[in-house]
């Protein structure tokens, strides 16, 4: 089978096809480098050298002077003029003005925090199951996993309910647009789109903190444009890029989570009878293992600053690596019989929430509280639960979205 991981055809394959594509490029002795297309205000065309076991996934991440997060970590790397319509995003940053913008909004994943969100987060899983049970089954990501994420990350920015509606749309759009197009003329439309839909929740939460910064509540928009004892606040450009990766990112990995899992429970029933016979015990683990097998995040980009060796691979300054997320929690060197689903595995060393370092995900605390009060409140309320069919996956490179998964109860 050809590999070409810069082919966005390569990302229509079968899951299986793909797996077994990844386990191939592990197996070599060497990071293989992939040719990128140049597309004109799109893409900048420099290819990338495939990071793809586990051991150079952690050792890129930790080195966060060699592995550059600027200019961009996506893949293909954003063009320049994005930065200066959107502002600079925190995971496109790099020390000192990564961690800057960190210690700021970390103040919103406390542990006191995120425990002060514990009530609200299961009355909305409450909420979510009495609308499910007067509906009915239909599809599990819209009335269920797409719902949860975005609601507590309202919540907390203390967002009006009359435009939740819109920031769930725009968010779709959003995630939309890391899917694989078909053709150029697609991709300037849904680029268009994106832009459209990621300027206005930047307006939204802009607009929200300019009245928060004269009236302050007690959300987190509040906090974050007021400073505090050590006079630091974020600017209206830093608190507009910060509520976009917020949704983006923050949505995406619990909603993906829930969704895939849902399936993963189903198509392994001795796993859900574990799960279910001592729910406390099994939830933790189980949530790793969701998170290790379906890695909701792909991939992320770095450039090196310095020649710097890796495992026999000479790279030279100003070359791309792309982080394979998705590769290395499959690494049988670390995660023996890794295709099989397993709850009651060590998982500790998986990279689902990003690799060890500066740029390991801020909201894994909040994505692990969200998916464990779900499925609580699933399998107390709705125990017969279960999906039923194949999902419908979004074609991306980057996004290991479920569009829609069919359930019962």
């Amino acid at each position: 089978m050809e590999i070409d991981l810069a082919d966005l055809g390569f990302w229509r394959r079968p899951l299986k096809e793909r797996h077994e594509a990844f386990a191939r490029l592990r197996d070599l002795d060497k990071p293989v480098f992939f040719e990128e297309k140049r597309v004109p205000l799109l893409r900048s065309g420099k290819g990338f050298y495939a990071l793809v076991r586990h051991a150079d996934v952690v050792e890129a991440s930790r080195n966060a002077k060699v592995f550059s997060s600027e200019p961009g970590v996506t893949s293909p790397e954003p063009p320049g003029w994005v930065k200066h319509v959107f502002g600079e995003s925190m995971v496109n940053m790099d020390d000192p003005r990564h961690a800057r913008l960190r210690r700021i909004v970390s103040r919103a994943f406390s542990p006191k925090m995120l425990a002060g969100l514990q009530g609200d987060i299961d009355a909305a899983c409450a909420r979510i199951v009495d609308d499910v049970t007067a509906a009915g089954p239909g599809d599990f990501v819209g009335q269920v996993a797409a719902k949860l994420p975005i609601h507590v990350i309202c919540d907390m920015m203390g967002v009006p309910d009359d435009v939740r509606a819109k920031v769930h749309q725009h968010v779709d759009i959003s995630t939309a647009y890391s899917g694989v197009r078909p053709s150029l003329a697609h991709t300037v439309r849904m680029a268009a789109q994106n832009t459209l839909a990621l300027l206005a929740l930047q307006r939204l939460v802009i607009n929200l903190g300019k009245e928060r910064a004269q009236a302050p509540r007690g959300d987190l928009v509040s906090a974050l444009v007021t400073a505090n004892v050590d006079g630091e606040r974020l600017t209206d450009r830093e608190l507009g890029s910060f509520f976009t990766l917020l949704l983006v990112a923050g949505n995406e990995t619990a909603r993906n989570t829930m969704a895939h899992g849902i399936k993963l429970l189903t198509d392994n029933p001795e796993q859900r009878r574990l799960l279910a016979e001592d729910f406390d015990a099994h939830i933790g683990g189980a949530i790793e293992e969701m998170v290790r097998y379906v890695s909701p995040i792909m991939q992320f980009r770095r450039t090196v600053t310095e020649d710097y060796d890796l495992r026999g691979l000479r790279l030279k300054a100003g070359d791309k690596v792309v982080l394979f997320y998705g590769s290395a929690n499959r690494d049988e060197t670390v995660f023996p019989d890794a295709d099989r689903f397993d709850i009651t595995r060590d998982t500790k060393p998986h990279v689902g929430f990003g690799g060890p370092g500066p740029h390991f995900c801020l909201g894994a605390n909040l994505a692990r509280q969200e998916i464990k009060a779900m499925f609580r409140a699933l399998f107390t309320r709705l125990p017969e639960i279960r999906s039923v069919g194949e999902p419908e996956l979004l074609v991306s490179n980057f996004d290991n979205s479920v569009r829609s998964q069919a359930f019962t109860f």
